[in-house]
């Protein structure tokens, strides 16, 4: 039974490093609003009716679920880090000669007598110093409309270059106070946002260790 605990490792380990993701998840897939029923809808022969008409002094940002709205991605961090430790330590132990009758004790003559003495220096230093930077532009669906008339929004889109597929997904929540009036909105505005950026193909496996390698370099691996 304990042979099979590592084995069953390597299993998830291997399984969790080939899957890939996948174009057309559900739960990125925009909500389509529900069409009024006919029976709110009053034939009277004009084109106005009250189910689907909108204010006289409304403009057209996104405000309802299934409403468009791009988000401009706007994302540049710099992170920089710092540390350095010094350890000095010394410490002596010394034995003094011990008195027998009132004479020093001594064997052939000589005085017995012992002295220890050490030194412990430890000095270490470390510098970390990140930077990432994503630019470009994403349109998104309203999926909820929040009491407070907050804009709950979610997407994905993907693009097909040569051999592989790049792919961008947000989820966030939008104010739309920050809409600008051609329905567009900063990332650095997107509350709670999630914003995935990366590939999928020969040139995204190339830059991806194996899954042998990844196993070895997991927490799980003991030495």
């Amino acid at each position: 039974m304990k042979k099979l605990i590592p084995l069953s490792a390597l299993l998830l380990s291997a399984c969790s490093s080939v899957y890939q993701v996948q174009p057309d998840d559900p739960y990125y897939a925009p909500l389509i609003p529900e069409m009024p029923e006919e029976g709110n809808m009053v034939l009277t022969g004009s084109m106005f009716q009250d189910v689907t008409a909108q204010n006289l002094y409304s403009d057209i940002k996104a405000r309802r679920v299934g409403d468009v709205i791009t988000v401009n991605l706007v994302e540049n961090t710099t992170a920089n880090k710092g540390a350095k430790n010094e350890l000095d330590k010394s410490s002596s132990v010394g034995l003094q000669t011990p008195v027998l009758m009132g004479s020093p004790f001594t064997i052939n003559g000589n005085e017995l007598n012992a002295s220890i003495e050490g030194d412990n220096e430890f000095e270490g230093e470390s510098k970390v110093r990140q930077n990432n930077s994503l630019f470009g532009a994403i349109s998104v669906s309203v999926v909820q409309v929040l009491s407070n008339g907050h804009l709950v929004v979610r997407g994905e889109k993907w693009i097909t270059i040569n051999q592989g597929d790049e792919y961008i997904r947000l989820t966030g929540i939008i104010r739309p106070e920050d809409v600008t009036g051609d329905n567009n909105v900063d990332s650095t505005r997107v509350a709670n946002a999630r914003i995935q950026y990366s590939g999928t193909g020969s040139t995204h496996d190339t830059q991806t260790p194996g899954w042998l390698t990844g196993f070895f370099n997991s927490p799980i691996w003991p030495f």
